[in-house]
């Protein structure tokens, strides 16, 4: 018997509206649209900002707009602070929408987080990102970054195409702070978080984790630091007993060894360039950004705004549409793991 495609029902946000987020948004939804008939998308923004593409008829009762003004006329590629709190609208709307269950995932486009601060909004806090927000949005004290990306046979020696997941245990966070931000308990949560969201959000039943050390050469016994010795080998020894299949600390350089990614589910870094430059420098930008820990399923593209090109007509949707072919799925695991449940 042919399995029909599930019904999903996604919203996107559409980012800052300076930038490429509302064409990559609509350029992706409608492609998406095409390959799951089933499914639907609303998309979140001003409706000025999507009139220089017609929706065809045919996708226009499965792609609806749920439109939100801005505050300031925009023109691409000039960003605008009066427009800071309408940014954080539209992903306001899109996290109550899937807390209330009127949506099974959502899409973020991306935003730019200097022009947030430099705007006059209710954030009362610096925003530092889209994990730090939506974290802060659905309450949760700790959740987690985690990057994925399809790598195709023949790259790397891959004898077949391998999915490459990298988690971050910091985020946004000066590299001068990060050894003082961590601490063994974040880094416990952190492989609990990825090794729950494998299980429950991706389907693995026994996900393998690898995690990185801090220092070059993992410390190197403590002669270059002892943040391995006192903190990411106890943490990493009590996910062991959790039952977690997890070992390290890796030195940074050698944790990503192209013969590991044929048995390896996700990979731990201590901070962002050290899992995302190696991540970035083979997904060719096609990754995704993927939030663990949050009690709705979210992701997002793994580019930024892309000033210099925007309403240029030049922007790649790619990535968003891998981000949402992602959500789907996602939400298809826990649809599923749902049914077998009840």
């Amino acid at each position: 018997m042919i399995q029909q495609p599930a019904s999903v029902n996604l919203i996107i946000s559409s980012g800052e509206p300076a930038g490429i987020g509302p064409e990559v948004s609509l350029a992706a939804a409608m492609a998406f649209l095409q390959e799951q008939p089933a499914s639907t998308i609303t998309l979140l923004g001003d409706s000025g900002l999507f009139s220089a593409t017609e929706i065809p008829k045919e996708l226009s009762h499965r792609l609806k707009l749920g439109s939100i003004a801005l505050a300031s006329p925009v023109t691409a590629g000039q960003l605008n602070p009066a427009n800071a709190q309408y940014v954080l609208n539209i992903l306001d709307a899109a996290v109550r929408g899937c807390l209330e269950s009127r949506f099974d995932a959502m899409v973020t486009a991306p935003i730019q987080k200097s022009v947030i601060n430099q705007g006059d909004t209710s954030n009362e806090d610096l925003f530092t990102g889209h994990t730090e927000y939506l974290a802060k949005l659905c309450h949760q004290e700790h959740v987690v970054m985690m990057l994925c990306a399809t790598l195709p046979a023949g790259l790397l020696g891959l004898q077949k195409s391998r999915d490459l997941r990298v988690a971050l245990v910091t985020t946004h966070v000066p590299l001068r702070e990060v050894p003082s931000t961590l601490s063994q308990q974040h880094i416990l949560e952190t492989i609990q978080m990825v090794d729950q969201d494998l299980r429950a959000k991706f389907g693995i039943a026994k996900p393998v984790i690898r995690v990185a050390g801090l220092n070059p050469h993992a410390g190197e016994s403590g002669y270059l630091g002892r943040e391995e010795i006192d903190v990411i080998i106890p943490a990493i020894e009590a996910a062991k007993d959790l039952g977690i299949q997890v070992s390290g600390p890796y030195p940074g350089d050698t944790m990503f060894d192209a013969r590991a990614l044929n048995s390896v589910d996700a990979f731990i870094a201590m901070y962002h360039d050290q899992g995302l430059a190696p991540f970035k420098f083979v997904s060719f930008g096609g990754g995704v950004n993927v939030t663990l820990g949050l009690p709705i399923i979210r992701t997002s593209v793994d580019h930024g705004t892309a000033l210099d090109i925007a309403g240029r007509g030049l922007a790649d949707p790619s990535s968003m549409l891998e981000s949402l072919r992602l959500a789907y799925q996602l939400a298809v695991n826990v649809k599923n793991t749902k049914n077998l449940s009840t």
